[in-house]
């Protein structure tokens, strides 16, 4: 693909609308409870600032109804102590208050506008030439010179504020869009051999992962944990007992047991499947033996066993490149995070290695795992590139 960056960007008195992702966990009273993605857009904001763009920002947080859909303020006050710059705030989005602040910048100063989901378009999806016609591009685009794109977490998404304006206005990757199109997009460049090592809850999309990873050629061994590799071993015909198998009909992946088992017919010989796993029994960890499930006494699956991160660590070391999504288990308990922790901070030891995002950052960031390579601020776009789909927000960079 060719992408403008930066690079590409000339700036002194350039007026530039900057599409971010900051949606953040909040905490109680509205409060950011985690600033990295607010983080992780440092260096775009600050280069854009430095050069003397007149900045705007544009974000979302939360779903309309939910209990995070808030105002920008507190992201504002954030980014005007993470910058060297100032950073105003405005409770509007594109109103005619709000376009002359965007008019009224100075080089070198940034206004976050209020939160985009505030505007009833912008949680609809359209296709990027009608997304260029929505009343929030239209009264927008004209107050700027120059559109960035450093949303890389909403990539998946064809809303108006991701797709519309590269319509309008000469379109350009920042530095965080930038590092994960290198990355997530050129994973065949990577060391070999390469290890898939995928965990979590989200067995559709891990599933698909792990197809993709194979068939493509991009993944030598698979390791599975989380509920990915519960599906899979009752795949493989292992009993893992009554709550597991009532959890797995909950969450409606019985389906994805056939499609684990089609994946073990087809590819067995890559796929490394737990074999002992930690269960609570009297509210505390126990670990068994794949080949001794069930027992009556245990409850649910909650993690991998010592013995399962042994053996991964071991497949591990002649590994190339590490690819990693998903915990392994029930990391919030503190009784179930053996194997999220002994796992990651393994693949952190590879030679190479790459984090899906999400949760699995999160995990990572509680756990405070450093040494990875890339930490993917995605967790839905890293997903969808790493199983060969297209971004439409990417797409409509291409020139």
């Amino acid at each position: 693909m060719a992408i403008r960056t930066l690079d590409d960007l000339a700036l002194d008195g350039t007026s530039v609308g900057v599409r971010v992702d900051i949606n953040s966990p909040l905490g109680d009273d509205g409060h950011l409870a985690d600033d990295a993605r607010l983080r992780a857009h440092v260096d775009t904001l600050s280069e854009l600032l430095e050069r003397g763009g007149k900045v705007t920002v544009l974000a979302h947080q939360g779903r309309p109804g939910g209990s995070e859909f808030e105002p920008l303020e507190a992201h504002a006050t954030r980014f005007d102590e993470l910058l060297d710059a100032p950073v105003m705030y405005t409770d509007a989005t594109s109103s005619a208050g709000a376009r002359e602040a965007i008019d009224n910048l100075d080089n070198g100063q940034a206004l976050v506008l209020e939160n985009t989901r505030f505007y009833s378009e912008e949680y609809m999806e359209f296709e990027p030439a009608r997304a260029a016609q929505t009343h929030l591009v239209d009264r927008l685009a004209p107050h700027f010179d120059a559109f960035v794109n450093d949303a890389f977490a909403a990539a998946h998404r064809s809303q108006p504020s991701l797709v519309g304006f590269s319509h309008r206005l000469d379109a350009y990757a920042g530095r965080v869009m930038e590092r994960e199109i290198d990355v997530l997009g050129n994973i065949d460049q990577t060391p070999t051999p390469r290890a898939y090592v995928v965990g979590g809850a989200k067995v559709p999309d891990s599933i698909r992962i792990i197809r993709h990873g194979i068939e493509a050629g991009l993944a030598d061994t698979i390791l599975t944990s989380g509920l990915v590799a519960n599906v899979f071993l009752m795949a493989d015909g292992i009993d893992l007992g009554e709550e597991a198998a009532d959890y797995i009909m909950e969450k409606d992946f019985w389906d994805q047991i056939d499609r684990a088992a089609e994946l073990l017919a087809e590819h067995g010989d890559q796929i490394e499947l737990p074999v002992d796993v930690a269960v609570k029994t009297e509210g505390k960890r126990q670990e068994i033996p794949v080949e001794e499930l069930p027992t009556t006494e245990h409850g649910d699956v909650m993690d991998i066993g010592s013995e399962t991160v042994d053996r991964y660590a071991e497949c591990l070391e002649s590994t190339g490149t590490a690819i990693l999504n998903g915990p392994a288990g029930v990391f919030e308990d503190p009784a179930f995070q053996r194997g999220t922790k002994g796992l990651f901070q393994t693949v952190a030891d590879t030679e190479y290695s790459v984090v899906g995002g999400g949760d699995t950052a999160r995990a990572i960031r509680k756990f405070g795992i450093d040494g990875f390579d890339h930490v993917s601020t995605g967790g839905g776009a890293a997903l969808a590139m790493l199983t060969g789909q297209s971004l439409p927000a990417i797409e409509v960079l291409d020139t």
